[in-house]
């Protein structure tokens, strides 16, 4: 829309309807032709709403109007929703402080969609600012019970933490990291690191690095001993706009990909995890397609032939989650590895009417697979086969893989 050259008003205005800025959208659209959004609005205008019209500023106000009356009935609360495109289970992202009060609610009720939550620890190793990082340790030491002076407190108050997640049906923890972090360090150094931070001195760049190599090296442990996925997202440059962000605040659409160097730190990390036989299962996530091979040919470096798939190239993310990212993914994750191993498609929306974005992935990677069947590059009389590898990398593959 800003592109477009739609006002912030319209976008972000606390003060503008609803229907003001559906409006707007709906003169964009047109001029999303070939941008994914074009796709999703459609799709999903089609599969929640039954809406089989392009939507434009003559098509806005019917829309409008006929979402809006559905909208109002219970079939389109986010549950109705998540039972009408048949979700078995969602996984929330939640930071190790959280009470996770409505996750026990829901399992209380016998709500029967499982809703999980995800350990996502970034703000337990966000050390740039000493203040805002002292703060978030004493709201962790208070919920935890543990009085947090030295490292190893800070540990035992995550390890708490690890453990009521767990109790509450948690499998998978998450890591929004710009870069993979494994420098060497000693457990001295570390001590002295964090009673620096924690004393409110600013860090050095190496000192940053370490800690952030303690915490993800702590995190992947408490994963092992839990049997837990661990998921790394890296590579995203965010709040790139000054302006804005004093403005608007975070995640307001200001965030682009990076150029990490990564490859060495990534394989310290993995490597060391291995050498201890303490490697739980993983998935990694890239945000800058150059990485494609690059995480694909290092998934391989850490198979170990007793999980099939054990090591995941996970799916085209963020910017890459449109149709050239993930054919660009797949045809890395088919050159380098198994595809028919792969657990599919992750999106971490927070609409819930993004679920057509899964149907969006299975066409893509429906029309791999057929494309390669017409061009004599994959077997017409294995069509069987076929269809069972699309149905396992659509759903059996995530269902085993997560233990859900």
């Amino acid at each position: 829309m800003r592109t477009n050259g739609v006002d912030e008003h319209y976008c972000t205005g606390k003060d503008t309807s609803d229907w003001e800025k559906f409006e707007k959208w709906a003169e964009t659209v047109p001029y999303t032709m070939r941008n994914p959004l074009y796709h999703w609005t459609h799709l999903e205008l089609k599969r929640a709403f039954g809406v089989d019209e392009l939507l434009s500023p003559k098509t806005a106000r019917k829309i409008f109007d006929t979402c809006t009356e559905k909208l109002r009935t219970p079939e389109y609360s986010a549950r109705g929703l998540m039972k009408m495109f048949n979700v078995e289970t969602v996984c929330t992202t939640d930071d190790p402080i959280d009470s996770l009060e409505y996750h026990i609610a829901l399992k209380n009720e016998g709500f029967q969609i499982k809703v999980l939550p995800t350990w996502r620890p970034d703000k337990a190793m966000a050390v740039e600012n000493p203040t805002e990082y002292r703060a978030y340790v004493e709201k962790l030491s208070n919920v935890s019970g543990i009085t947090i002076s030295k490292f190893s407190d800070l540990i035992e108050a995550l390890r708490k933490r690890h453990d009521f997640f767990a109790s509450i049906g948690c499998k998978l923890s998450d890591h929004g990291i710009e870069e993979f972090y494994a420098e060497p360090y000693t457990q001295s150094e570390i001590d002295a690191i964090f009673n620096k931070v924690y004393g409110g001195k600013m860090l050095s760049t190496d000192e940053i690095i370490k800690f952030k190599s303690a915490m993800l090296y702590e995190g992947a442990l408490m994963d092992w001993e839990k049997g837990w996925t661990q998921q790394f997202h890296y590579g995203a440059i965010r709040n790139n706009n000054t302006r804005m962000f004093k403005q608007l605040g975070p995640d307001t659409g200001f965030d682009s990909i990076g150029d990490f160097t990564v490859a060495k730190a990534m394989s310290r990390f993995f490597d060391q995890l291995d050498k201890d036989n303490k490697l739980t299962k993983t998935i990694i996530y890239n945000l800058n397609p150059r990485d494609n091979d690059l995480v694909a040919t290092m998934i391989g470096n850490f198979q170990d032939g007793k999980i099939a798939g054990k090591m995941q190239f996970g799916a085209g993310w963020w910017f890459l989650d449109q149709k050239n990212g993930m054919e660009a993914q797949m045809n890395s994750l088919s050159n380098m590895g198994l595809l028919s191993r792969f657990v599919g498609m992750l999106t971490d929306s927070r609409s819930f009417l993004s679920y057509p974005r899964h149907e969006y992935f299975r066409r893509t990677l429906c029309n791999l697979i057929g494309s390669d069947v017409e061009n004599g590059l994959l077997p017409a009389s294995e069509m069987d086969f076929l269809g069972q590898m699309v149905e396992n990398i659509s759903y059996y593959n995530a269902k085993t893989f997560f233990n859900f």
